[in-house]
């Protein structure tokens, strides 16, 4: 069922599909953060990243008291948005052989996936109050809040060191022999 689906007549089946695609979405993330966490090389980062897995599964318990409190299954329903953030987080990491400049584009993919979260959140956070929800609102909007410190300490580290580091690396010098077979390879001559 997507945003824009016949299935959703009603603002509660609105709200119902966003709290199952936010639902989806933690448990992604939360496989996703091991993996960011092994290809973190900055200590702090990888600090951060293993605060913000424990965060994760504290806001996916949330998650399963909201749809309690609304007498519903908790369940996610698959969420191409997190998952393209995911993949092309993790096509992006599979190309940069430099952990200097890995650990920027890894704050970078987190920050995507924050921003994700932080629209989510805030969406169904007012939904919530609107709706008459308020213990709800409260558990979202706490997983709001820890969203946006994470946003935040993240954007810290990337501008106060990993940023700088990144840029302050030398792109590594082709050889003679790789120039050269550049040269051959985009004239067409083959390489000898």
């Amino acid at each position: 069922m997507g945003w824009f689906s016949a299935e959703i007549s009603t603002m509660h089946d609105l709200f119902l599909h966003g709290l199952q695609d936010i639902y989806y979405a933690e448990h992604q993330i939360e496989k996703s953060l091991p993996d960011m966490i092994k290809k973190a090389s900055d200590a702090q980062l990888k600090k951060g990243f293993q605060m913000h897995l424990r965060q994760t599964k504290g806001q996916i318990k949330r998650l399963d008291r909201a749809f309690k409190l609304l007498k519903e299954k908790p369940k996610g329903t698959k969420c191409p948005a997190i998952d393209g953030i995911i993949d092309e987080a993790n096509e992006i990491a599979g190309e940069i052989d430099d952990k200097v400049v890995l650990n920027a584009a890894l704050i970078a993919a987190a920050q995507a996936v924050e921003h994700y979260e932080i629209t989510r959140y805030g969406t169904l956070t007012a939904w919530a109050k609107a709706m008459g929800h308020s213990s709800v609102a409260k558990l979202l909007h706490a997983n709001l809040n820890e969203e946006k410190a994470t946003d935040k300490k993240l954007n810290t580290l990337a501008k106060s060191k990993i940023n700088r580091k990144a840029i302050a690396r030398k792109q590594k010098k082709p050889t003679r022999a790789e120039r050269e077979a550049m040269m051959q390879a985009t004239v067409g001559i083959p390489a000898i």
